[in-house]
């Protein structure tokens, strides 16, 4: 069930970000967007570092996303109804757990010395991480009222690049510089090889033993502190049809499945592939790319808390329509025009990708009700784009080059700049959540409020 705290507001004609004795629980789900930035990003720069340990082509390398995008597709369902079954505290703790057990699956990864052994440690972080993320976002939509749930949700979500830089800085100071060997490894022999190779993935491995250590932290932090006691729905609200039906009848909601697959698309490509894109279009080096990505991820968290204070103002998915058509412009001015005003455009983008991810939740989300739950893990699902189209662009970039692939992503800018322009255009009431006794539009509110319980 859909929790929600008692909403005894002031009389106010602003409608509040919180309600009352939320602001604890927003701090520490705020601790697990962090952690799971560290884990995401600290991975985006692993495609350049197993090209090189693994001497492998940007598509093989590019299986390191699918990987941990693809292990985010598959959990999103169990954790929903870990969540339904459960609570939503039960599923972050379920995916810290877990993802904590993956980090230090690197060691083991790295005494076996294969492709295929990272790969399995990165899955099961990213199952970790889907767990985590399927119940933490709804949960921040559930600590106050629905129509400031995307103020909210952008708010918790701008801590999260945060987490993004601590993991770029960590493989750009720790891991990547150590894989740039000047050594030519086809000269030298197996022996040798073997010893090169397995210094570099010492290098990997340690920085996921420390997010290991970190997520295990959170983990008994978030087990041990006592949320205030929610109560289920008021029985004479009517029991909610199939979650699964008010899902597929709205519109907003089946359409921002798809924004939000191509929304990851392109920020997973983005980031994931300006390190070639600065080697190739700079001649610059693998460390050179990994801090024009550090830069990215800065414009990213600097433009998220701006985008925070402007749709206040002004609505989020014009705003993000806005963000969409200009993104779509920098990559395929990128594409056209490899150098270094290219490579700013490329970093650019990751201004125009702030607004989006949370926005898109949080709009699709809206007027679900009871099938919040499930809506949330289809919408997780959906970040399964980040595996897929990397891959895409992978194939493109080993057939022509790191700028033209450029127009993957330009692509992808394009669904989300129309699913904001549908979302401007669609009526409010574009959703029936059927109940034994009643129907709600898109718009809504959840016809089951949640009363805190009694402090005993």
């Amino acid at each position: 069930m859909t929790a929600r705290i008692n909403p005894r507001q002031p009389d106010s004609s602003a409608p509040r970000i919180l309600y009352p004795g939320a602001t604890m629980l927003l701090v520490a789900v705020i601790g697990c967007f962090t952690a799971w930035g560290i884990a995401a990003d600290l991975t985006t720069p692993m495609v350049s570092g197993f090209k090189r340990i693994f001497d492998m082509s940007s598509f093989q390398a590019s299986l390191v996303q699918m990987a941990y995008y693809g292990a985010y597709f598959l959990l999103a369902i169990p954790a929903a109804l870990i969540n339904s079954r459960w609570g939503y505290k039960a599923g972050m703790v379920s995916g810290l757990a877990l993802a904590s057990v993956g980090a230090f699956g690197f060691w083991p990864a790295s005494q076996v010395m294969t492709y295929g052994a990272f790969l399995a440690a990165l899955f099961a972080i990213a199952a970790g991480c889907s767990l985590l993320e399927t119940s933490a976002s709804p949960y921040v939509i559930s600590l106050g009222p629905e129509e400031t749930s995307t103020r909210r949700l952008n708010l918790a979500q701008a801590f999260n690049p945060l987490g993004t830089n601590i993991g770029v800085l960590i493989a750009s100071t720790l891991i990547l510089p150590r894989l740039d060997t000047p050594v030519n490894l086809a000269d030298v022999s197996p022996e040798t090889e073997r010893a090169i190779r397995a210094e570099q993935l010492r290098a990997v491995t340690g920085p996921y033993i420390g997010l290991g250590v970190l997520l295990a932290v959170i983990l008994v932090i978030i087990f041990i502190q006592k949320a205030p006691p929610i109560a289920p729905a008021d029985d004479d609200a009517g029991r909610p049809a199939s979650p699964l039906a008010t899902l597929w009848r709205s519109r907003r909601y089946r359409y921002g499945v798809i924004a939000q697959f191509f929304n990851v698309a392109a920020q997973v490509c983005c980031w994931t592939y300006i390190i070639q894109y600065t080697q190739q279009a700079l001649n610059g080096s693998l460390q050179l790319g990994s801090q024009m990505l550090q830069i990215s991820l800065i414009v990213f968290l600097i433009a998220r808390f701006l985008m925070t204070a402007v749709i206040a103002r002004i609505r989020a998915t014009k705003v993000m329509g806005v963000l969409g058509a200009v993104a779509v412009g920098l990559c395929i001015y990128a594409s056209l025009r490899p150098g270094i005003t290219g490579v700013v455009a490329v970093i650019a983008v990751s201004f125009c990708l702030s607004l989006m991810f949370p926005t898109i939740y949080g709009v699709a989300l809206s007027g679900l009700g009871e099938a919040t739950k499930f809506g949330a893990a289809g919408l997780v699902m959906a970040i399964v784009g980040g595996a897929i189209m990397p891959m895409v662009q992978g194939r493109v970039m080993d057939a022509t080059s790191a700028a033209t692939s450029f127009i993957v992503p330009a692509a992808c800018f394009v669904i989300v700049t129309a699913y904001a322009i549908y979302d401007l255009r669609a009526p409010a009431q574009t959703v029936t959540a059927a109940t034994a006794s009643e129907t709600a539009s898109d718009t809504a509110p959840a016809n089951t409020v949640s009363k805190r319980k009694d402090q005993s």
